[in-house]
């Protein structure tokens, strides 16, 4: 965004956040803070219709800003109020509002789901009750309800599981090793976006990263960056449904580790059989190298932690 709204997504993000999640909230809460604004609305409706300008002749738009009166209007001075701050002696207030969801929305996407039709309307009243709480608007015709697949950030959300988009999977695997190191670079990047369908990613993917633009020059060997390819293409193509996560079943935790990268997957039994939650991994830092086997599947377990803990608590 130009004219210095780059930030405005980040805003916009952090707005979402306080309503659904109540990390913060303006002084004497929301509802407190709406009340004030309709009653400063009705005075400003009330004064405004009153007659002001009593002069017969007609005025130029210049005219009418040039003789507006310099006092506020009610509005204005309830939003502008320093005194009506979310904050009180450099400290946030505690936020009173009970949490909507158990997860983070993306800027405006948000998607949410329940075990049955009832459930998702008693969400949907809480989310509504919500958005006129806060005074935010909602497009009925960008919004769709009681649908068993979801299309949320390129990924298909169901009561299944989660499954990465079809079409952007078949174009990953249609991808041919790219000529230059820039091109390794845009092949990884869309290969992380869905490494957590990928087991092992990091083993696999290892070698792009090691890949340097001197390599795609005469006497440049990238056989084993090219097979290194290959083996993630292959298993995008076969990307499982990965389960919602439970917090009533038991975890299973899969750890692996070599000498320059870690793998780790998290799994949960449904229906009797053992199905993949997260996939996740990285490759070991030059310090790392020589860590003992037992350190590395630690490393491991850390990054599953840091990875998944806003589902594990």
């Amino acid at each position: 965004m130009p004219f210095g709204l780059k930030n405005a997504p980040m805003i916009y993000q952090r707005m979402i956040g306080n309503a659904l999640w109540g990390f913060v909230q303006p002084r004497g809460g929301w509802s407190a803070f709406a009340e004030r604004v309709r009653t400063a609305e009705a005075a400003d409706t009330a004064d405004g219709g009153s007659p002001t300008d009593t002069a017969t002749h007609s005025r130029t738009r210049f005219e009418a800003d040039r003789e507006s009166p310099d006092l506020p209007d009610s509005l204005s001075a309830v939003v502008n109020d320093p005194r009506g701050d979310m904050f009180a002696s450099g400290e946030p207030d505690q936020s009173s509002l009970v949490p909507v969801f158990e997860r983070r929305s993306f800027v405006d996407d948000i998607c949410f789901g329940g075990e049955s039709f009832d459930s998702c309307l008693e969400t949907l009243d809480r989310l509504l009750s919500r958005f006129e709480e806060c005074r935010i608007s909602v497009s009925f015709t960008k919004s769709w309800f009681v649908q068993p697949t979801v299309d949320f950030l390129s990924h298909a959300v169901s009561r299944e599981g989660l499954r990465a988009d079809a079409k952007k999977l078949k174009a990953i695997t249609e991808l041919s090793f790219p000529k230059t190191k820039k091109g390794v670079q845009a092949i990884l990047g869309a290969l992380n976006y869905y490494s957590r369908f990928i087991q092992n990613f990091a083993v696999y993917g290892s070698a792009l990263y090691q890949v340097r633009e001197e390599d795609f020059g005469p006497g440049g060997d990238l056989s084993t960056a090219k097979r290194s390819l290959a083996a993630p293409q292959a298993k995008v193509a076969s990307a499982p449904i990965l389960k919602h996560f439970d917090r009533t079943k038991e975890v299973h935790v899969m750890l692996f580790a070599n000498d320059w990268a870690l793998s780790t997957t998290l799994i949960q039994q449904h229906d009797g059989v053992m199905h993949p939650i997260r996939f996740c991994g990285r490759v070991l830092k030059d310090n790392e190298v020589n860590y003992h086997p037992a350190e590395k599947e630690l490393l491991a377990l850390l990054l599953l932690l840091k990875t998944c803990c806003s589902g594990l608590t």
